[in-house]
């Protein structure tokens, strides 16, 4: 694992070794779909106060890690 993830962990004996954070039942995945349905941190906090907010960077650089900065040509709508 890059030690810049130090928070993300990926143990298959957790939630089938998805990546989580800091080992908890908390995935990745789980963490950046609720920063979009709480995008007020606050609210977010309240919802899982157990994430700090080195944790909420980590799960979106996590993920932009996987992202290619291929160019997507888009047809007209």
């Amino acid at each position: 694992m890059n030690p810049a993830f130090d928070r993300i962990t990926i143990d298959s004996a957790v939630m089938n070794g998805q990546p989580c954070i800091r080992g908890m039942r908390l995935t990745v995945k789980r963490v950046v779909r609720a920063m979009a349905v709480y995008p007020d941190r606050a609210e977010l906090k309240q919802e899982y106060p157990e994430l700090e907010d080195e944790d909420l960077r980590q799960a979106l650089e996590f993920v932009a890690s996987y992202l290619d900065d291929e160019e997507i040509l888009l047809g007209a709508a």
